[in-house]
């Protein structure tokens, strides 16, 4: 296949003229003699955005612990552009858990035969259990856990490598610091749902977190006597944030503020949609708990606090671009490259090069989507 008159986006973050071959599921570096030829008009070619922190669409949620569900949910996300994906459980009871990651485990194992038109599963973020339940947010505060060693080796057992990302909050357990140490080599440790204070944040970063969990949302404010989590993040340099650009959680202006405090490079973009998603208004259920939905936002009925988001990736990268004014260039970035290398996939995927997976979409000059294609096939869009 051959892909010709498109603007094609770089690993040094610019758009330049040119064309993209791809062979058995691959980028190459020459076009296939044969192959089919694509006029792509223009439009601009970027690889397939990866969601590192979503929990459901199209009715179906990653803890709903069925294969059909993240079949199901696969098959939207790749066909709205979302090409890898690494979906967020909630705060459940720890056996709950452990059948939503092996399930998890199971489908991974037959999805390139069974739903090979479905976004990759490329790991695991747990949101909870270990978090606090003054920043509980939409979670379940009945689940809620100290972290532990033995709990979250089990985890990772369950999920057979799946889990990427383990979220605490350092502030509720004395061991967190022994937690993060012992952990720190088998998965990323995320702060979440927490109420930590800039030093606390800062002792957890240095003991070797390096991931934190929807910047602003579900932590202390960020002020000028009391930076908070978000302070601790910007003066980390090691430590990525993910940021839900739907237009709903985080003001315009304080995205673009982020981006100009924090290098755009620990920047990743996330939805943190949830089952609703693609689904019309009404009510829905997020961890367990009854969520209203009423045009793009997402409440708890009881208390009202925002449940994620109805918003995919796609859109929420569209949204930054046209209504919260980041370079297209960035916010692409952001959606694909730094996803890749939060989930150390990079080598294999999140940019245009050759031989990756042929994972790419057509955006349109106005960024309508034109054409998705996973593993070098065309997905209906």
């Amino acid at each position: 296949m051959l892909i010709k008159n498109v603007k094609v986006y770089t690993e040094e973050k610019t758009f330049q003229d040119g064309e993209i071959a791809i062979e058995n599921g691959r980028f190459v570096k020459d076009f296939p003699a044969g192959g089919k030829v694509i006029d792509g008009g223009g439009c601009y070619a970027i690889p397939g955005l990866i969601d590192l922190h979503f929990h459901g669409c199209k009715g179906f949620d990653f803890c709903d612990g069925t294969e059909e569900a993240i079949a199901e949910i696969a098959r939207y996300e790749a066909a709205v552009g979302v090409t890898g994906i690494a979906p967020a459980t909630m705060t459940l009871p720890v056996e709950e858990l452990l059948h939503i990651l092996s399930t998890a485990a199971s489908y991974k194992e037959t999805a390139k035969e069974e739903n090979p038109k479905g976004a990759e599963l490329l790991g695991i973020n747990m949101e909870g259990p270990f978090i606090s339940a003054k920043k509980k947010g939409a979670q379940d505060a009945r689940h809620i856990l100290a972290c532990r060693v033995d709990t979250c080796r089990e985890f990772l057992k369950a999920s057979q490598g799946l889990v990427k990302f383990i979220g605490i909050a350092p502030e509720e357990n004395a061991q967190a610091t022994e937690f993060i140490r012992q952990m720190k080599g088998q998965v990323h440790i995320s702060l979440a749902h927490t109420n930590a204070d800039y030093d606390t944040a800062m002792a957890a970063f240095a003991s070797g977190a390096d991931h934190v969990v929807h910047l602003y949302n579900a932590m202390p404010a960020f002020t000028h006597r009391a930076p908070g989590v978000v302070g601790a993040t910007a003066d980390s340099p090691h430590v990525r944030a993910e940021l839900i650009c739907d237009g709903v959680h985080i003001h315009p202006s304080v995205v673009r503020a982020t981006f100009r405090m924090i290098d755009e490079d620990r920047l990743l973009l996330i939805s943190d949609s949830m089952r609703a998603t693609g689904m019309p208004n009404g009510r829905y259920t997020l961890g367990g708990l009854e969520v209203e939905v009423l045009g793009n936002r997402a409440s708890l009925v009881k208390g009202g606090a925002l449940a994620g988001s109805v918003t995919n990736l796609m859109d929420c990268m569209k949204i930054a671009v046209q209504k919260m004014r980041l370079p297209l260039e960035t916010a692409v970035a952001c959606a694909t490259m730094q996803p890749a290398k939060a989930l150390g996939v990079y080598e294999s995927r999140g940019s245009l090069t050759p031989g990756k997976a042929a994972d790419l979409v057509l955006l349109t000059r106005d960024l309508k989507t034109q054409l998705v294609i996973k593993d070098g096939k065309e997905i209906t869009v």
